[in-house]
């Protein structure tokens, strides 16, 4: 698959860096090691943060200052990583999915970018571009229904939109029967080496939790 930033991203966030991971996976619907880790990321967080503290962390940051750029209230529509840290912060559980959309979420949490996970089997073509989103356009984000994704940075292939840092598309999304994984991290603070770092997390993660050798990776900007 191969991402395309158009300029009109380059415009409000030059310093963008992307990674695209695609990898062969087996779903599972639960993994307890995992959410250990996941609980143990929580218990970390709330020793050292707020959920004010939380907007100054540079990964989130950035998403924060790219939605306003864009047009977008940020506290309204939340950054994923953000609403994950968030919920953990307030002491809430995070909901459980299965183990892909798990390990996504361990993912986006322990680095704070937003990242999207994708059957990469139910794309239509063989390209994304990472735009930003139009007046009108629809979209059906994951459990939430259609969303107003005017403003909101948003890859789409050949069909439109299927994943923005607040939410995916439900056309596009993981499943159990997924087979074929992509993972797309972004990062608006421009920090290629926690970018790189973040995706080699996933390779391991994936590794240990989906009987994958962990795939490939590629940066994109």
């Amino acid at each position: 698959m191969k991402v395309i930033v158009s300029r009109e991203i380059e415009q409000v966030c030059p310093v963008f860096v992307g990674a695209c991971v695609e990898a062969e996976v087996v779903n599972t619907p639960y993994q307890e090691a995992l959410w250990k880790e996941i609980e143990a990321m929580g218990e970390r967080y709330r020793a050292e943060l707020t959920t004010e503290s939380l907007k100054e962390l540079a990964s989130i940051a950035a998403t924060r200052n790219v939605y306003r750029a864009c047009g977008k209230d940020p506290s309204r529509y939340r950054p994923a990583s953000e609403a994950l840290i968030r919920r953990m912060l307030q002491g809430k559980q995070l909901y459980q999915r299965d183990t892909l959309v798990d390990l996504i979420n361990l993912a986006s949490i322990a680095y704070g970018y937003s990242i999207g996970g994708f059957d990469a089997d139910k794309f239509v073509g063989d390209t994304l571009t990472l735009g930003i989103g139009r007046e009108g356009e629809p979209y059906e984000g994951i459990g939430r229904g259609m969303i107003n994704i005017h403003g909101l940075p948003v890859y789409r292939d050949a069909e439109g939109g299927v994943g923005t840092p607040t939410s995916d598309h439900e056309r596009t999304k993981m499943s159990l029967e997924t087979r074929h994984l992509l993972v797309l991290i972004n990062g608006y603070d421009g920090n290629e080496q926690r970018v790189r770092e973040n995706a080699e997390f996933i390779q391991q993660l994936l590794r240990k939790y989906c009987q994958s050798d962990g795939g490939t990776y590629y940066i994109y900007k």
